[in-house]
């Protein structure tokens, strides 16, 4: 058995089921190692992003790290973006990185680098010296990837350590267990949420499952809270069923009013708010000064069990369910934001899961998916944009049996375009829907918001995505996945039932006015 046999069965020991892969010259022992590994699924991803992208999406929908194996540093460094996203959606993701040849690394042959110092800012990390410690050092990436929160851990592989003897795999790591609510924190939390509208609870991480969301309307019945929910979360359960607590608004002289007169802020799984950029005159933090500011959870702790003990300790029973908001039904007219959103909600089926990177031409489905079926939302955690093709693709691994929404911004989808590639290779049961208003829409909005009335030549040049258009339907069928292209409400409820009842991957080309 040489290094690299000894490394993957480890892994599949420990629970590993399926790697990303995008590998070259110095994976080649591994990729052989994929062959005796019948129990872990190799997926090929034609770009490092969408390897990277997809293993968070996997994550998020099944609790379960995916590995990733990619080439060198640059190839890593290909994959950091949404390694970023992951990181900050707290996705457990193996990272498994080939190196040079332990003695060829002297001689800064053209693909070398430091990778460790690329893979650091991302998560953890560990060189890998010998083939004798690379099973050991698999177990142990294996159980860094899980934190608390979950993280990236990233396991450079020089290729000699691959190809060389080992003695066999290592044990199955030790997991660490998910800390709960500590009981000072629980009864601190509880006294703080009696002072009516003036106290919020902002929910965050595992609090947005049905068990977080349930708990925090009980909390808020009893008490008189305010609840909101985390601008991009990682993973929220909607629909009718469920509460629907309103969201951290974006831009951060909204948030700062949502939040003003705050006496107290108690925080279940979500960070203290933060602006995404700094403007001029505008402070960092959202939570105005002399606010209190109250950790019951971090990210990485059991926030839904720790929302559950606080409504005990509040006496807070179940509460007669609120009435369902009517379920929408299909706009008609001309093809804008709203009547896309109005006209997905309806139509999405239950239990979909719905990753969603339509940016500007998402906001009015939000309101509108309240009143769907259950399903789960996943949202860009990073900001850094092109996630939402490779999310889908390992949500639609981790989860076969429900239909994968890619909700999608047409700037933001061409970052990682090769994820439709990988769609139709795979058979994946996903619905794109490109929502193509051919234009960085969010830049517009934020030159507006700098004084810039009207942008000169220049300045539209760099936000427009015109001149030539962007053929979506072309690029999709050039990658294998069958496409169409609609401009009005009536059209596009068409093509969507079309796409639902459909199995395998399609992509609708929503053209918005």
């Amino acid at each position: 058995m040489n290094g690299a046999e000894s490394l993957l069965q480890t892994l599949a020991g420990a629970g590993a089921e399926v790697c990303f892969a995008n590998p070259g010259t110095t994976e080649m022992p591994l990729v052989a190692a994929l062959d005796a590994s019948p129990h872990v699924r190799a997926i090929l991803g034609l770009f490092e992003g969408v390897c990277t992208g997809a293993a968070d999406g996997y994550a998020r929908m099944s609790g379960r790290p995916a590995l990733t194996l990619l080439h060198l540093g640059p190839g890593f460094a290909n994959g950091i973006a949404n390694l970023h996203n992951d990181r900050r959606a707290g996705s457990p993701v193996v990272n498994l990185i080939g190196d040079q040849a332990t003695w060829h690394q002297a001689a800064d042959a053209p693909l070398s680098s430091d990778i460790a110092s690329l893979a650091r800012p991302v998560g953890w990390v560990e060189e890998v010296r010998s083939a004798a410690d690379l099973a050991k050092a698999g177990a142990r990436a294996w159980q860094a990837c899980f934190g608390p929160p979950g993280r990236p851990a990233s396991l450079v592989v020089p290729a000699d350590c691959q190809w060389e003897d080992a003695a066999g795999p290592a044990g199955a790591p030790l997991l660490p267990p998910r800390p709960g609510p500590a009981a000072e924190a629980t009864a601190g939390a509880a006294r703080a949420l009696q002072g009516g509208k003036r106290s919020f609870l902002l929910l965050g991480a595992n609090a947005l499952g049905k068990q977080g969301l349930t708990a925090a309307r009980r909390i808020a019945d009893r008490s008189g809270c305010s609840v909101l929910v985390e601008t991009f979360a990682a993973r929220i359960e909607r629909g009718r069923d469920l509460p629907d607590f309103p969201r951290l608004p974006y831009f951060p002289e909204q948030a700062s009013q949502n939040l003003a007169g705050a006496r107290v802020v108690v925080l279940a799984g979500a960070v203290d708010p933060v602006a995404f950029f700094g403007y001029p005159g505008q402070s960092s933090r959202l939570v105005a000064t002399g606010t209190a500011v109250l950790p019951l959870a971090s990210p990485g702790e059991d926030a839904a069990a720790a929302l559950e003990a606080v409504a005990l300790e509040l006496g807070a029973r179940a509460s007669a369910p609120a009435p369902d908001p009517p379920r929408p039904l299909p706009a008609t007219g001309a093809l804008g934001v709203r009547a896309l959103g109005q006209t997905l909600a309806a139509l999405q089926p239950d239990h979909a899961i719905v990753v969603d990177e339509a940016a500007t031409s998402g906001l009015a489905y939000h309101a509108f998916a309240s009143g769907a079926g259950p399903h789960s939302l996943l949202q860009l955690t990073g900001g850094a944009i092109g996630q939402g093709l490779p999310c889908a693709v390992g949500a639609a691994v981790a989860c076969p049996d429900r239909k994968v929404i890619a909700f999608q911004a047409d700037g933001s989808g061409l970052y990682t375009l090769q994820s439709l590639w990988t769609m139709a290779r795979e058979g994946l049961d996903v619905v794109i829907v490109i929502c193509a208003n051919r234009a960085y829409r969010i830049l517009q909005a934020e030159l507006g918001r700098a004084g810039v009335a009207a942008p000169g030549p220049k300045a539209q040049a760099l936000t427009s995505l015109a001149n030539p258009d962007i053929d979506w339907v072309a690029l999709a069928r050039g990658f294998g996945v069958p496409a169409s292209r609609t401009d009005t409400a009536e059209g596009f409820a068409e093509a969507l039932r079309r796409a639902l009842a459909a199995a395998g991957p399609s992509l609708i080309e929503a053209r918005i006015g």
